[in-house]
């Protein structure tokens, strides 16, 4: 690595949301086999969420949550610290559903923005939440012309509260070289991760369920969820695992792993913030088409992500989330171009993670009421904040099924039950994924050197090969 990513640069280790936080006691693995009312396979956002909605609703129901390594290891506890209204899919369930089902989804999401922030202060989870919105940054024509029918887009879904901003109002926010304008929605907040993940886990446990941390769970069946350790029996079987569904047996080619990386750089100076700006601590993006991610840390940091080694042959994933160091120096090198009085900035933790990616980019919430197994995920980056959407649905769903509830509001959203086709067999997978990401990059780059006021037309070859369009 160069001097300014530095030789004493933490690479892996998880995060550094855990890093700086630390490692939590490891909870009992599964000790034998065991009856309960709901098996819970997954300990981050979406199985913590559904057993704390569940419970609270029925405190009766004994519920398990069984988590492979310890909560927050995946996504949960790498991401963007992004609690924010996005949600894959919402396009296409607009043309499969309509226009005012998909609104209705939208509204949700913007919901479970406070919701979120709502049960984290009742829980008295000290997540370093600030709800600065997000602001997404244009710095070239072609993707000022993106901007500006994004933001657009959004108002036809309902969303009133959104700013456009020209160079100068942006500048305003956040100094980044050579921004040309720039969308604000007020539906987003920055969280950090780990704090999240961990003080919702005790949560759940002072309300009664049992979480067994250390305990793969190596098939999924019909009222069964099996592991080294034994297997849980439960009417209701719930698949909470995101990026790492495709460890199950059966699940090889259902949600695409793809991996996303970041790096922490040291505390800013009072002087560098001030060249930076950034003083409303909004999450922050751009709308290049391999787009990067950012926030402003609680302690005076940028944490910054965006692709790297998109994919890895098999649907592997890492064991603790070492980033390759061409990653990393690519990621400083956006860091530097957004902010160039951060040159001498130093790099201090670089990790990486995987999310989960439907064949069609669309995220769900399932449960088959035959079978009484559930599942929700493939929300395609979007997961801090559809994540609780998720487990809600899926309380009510349950319930639903149950006799305890009927139809709600969630129930009836479009993205209940979706179905999709599998991902191709390899090689073609690891080919077009690795194929669409270069294509991206490519655009980008031809965007950057031939400034013109359209999109690149490599980008739009790329969303019909990854079935975006």
């Amino acid at each position: 690595m160069s001097s300014s990513v530095g030789s004493r640069a933490v690479n892996g280790g998880v995060s550094f949301w855990f890093a700086q936080d630390g490692f939590p006691p490891p909870r009992e693995p599964l000790s034998g086999d065991t009856d309960v009312d709901v098996a819970i396979v997954g300990g981050g956002y979406t199985g913590l969420w559904t057993a704390y909605y569940l419970k609270r609703a029925a405190p009766y129901l004994r519920i398990t949550v069984l988590e492979q390594k310890f909560c927050g290891y995946g996504a949960s506890g790498r991401n963007g610290g992004w609690l924010y209204n996005g949600i894959a899919g919402r396009d296409r369930y607009a043309r499969l559903h309509g226009k005012d089902a998909a609104v209705r989804l939208q509204r949700a999401m913007n919901d479970t923005v406070d919701e979120v922030i709502r049960a984290a202060a009742a829980e008295g989870i000290d997540a370093d939440i600030h709800q600065g919105g997000v602001l997404e940054v244009a710095c070239t024509p072609a993707q000022l012309a993106r901007l500006k029918a994004h933001h657009e887009h959004e108002l036809s879904y309902g969303e009133r509260d959104r700013e456009l901003y020209g160079a100068r109002e942006t500048a305003e926010r956040v100094r980044v070289i050579d921004a040309v304008g720039s969308s604000w929605t007020p539906h987003g907040a920055r969280i950090h991760p780990v704090k999240l993940v961990t003080g919702l886990a005790a949560a759940v446990e002072a309300l009664g369920v049992t979480i067994h941390e250390g305990t793969p769970v190596t098939e999924i069946r019909p009222q069964h969820a099996v592991t080294p350790y034994g297997t849980v029996r439960a009417p209701y079987v719930l698949r909470c695992t995101e990026g790492f569904t495709a460890s199950l047996k059966g699940q090889r080619r259902t949600w695409l792993p793809m991996n996303s990386s970041m790096i922490a750089t040291e505390p800013l100076t009072e002087e560098q913030w001030a060249a930076v700006g950034w003083n409303g601590l909004e999450t922050v993006g751009d709308m290049a088409h391999a787009y990067m991610y950012a926030q402003r840390t609680a302690d005076g940091r940028i944490a910054l992500g965006g692709r790297g080694v998109p994919y890895r042959f098999g649907s592997r994933t890492d064991n603790d989330g070492r980033t390759q160091a061409a990653t990393v120096v690519a990621l400083r090198e956006i860091l530097v171009r957004m902010f160039p009085a951060l040159a001498r900035v130093r790099v201090a933790h670089a990790w990486s993670g995987v999310l989960g990616v439907p064949r069609d980019w669309c995220a769900t919430a399932t449960l088959d009421r035959s079978t009484g197994l559930g599942w929700a995920g493939g929300y395609v980056g979007s997961g801090v904040a559809t994540a609780n959407l998720a487990a809600r649905t899926l309380r009510d769903l349950v319930q639903r099924d149950s006799g305890q509830g009927g139809r709600t509001e969630l129930t009836d959203l479009p993205w209940v039950d979706h179905q999709v086709r599998k991902w191709e067999p390899e090689p073609l997978r690891w080919l077009g994924v690795q194929g669409m990401y270069a294509t991206y990059r490519a655009a980008d780059r031809r965007e950057t050197t031939a400034p013109a006021a359209r999109s690149s037309r490599l980008a739009r070859v790329a969303d019909r090969v990854a079935g975006r369009d």
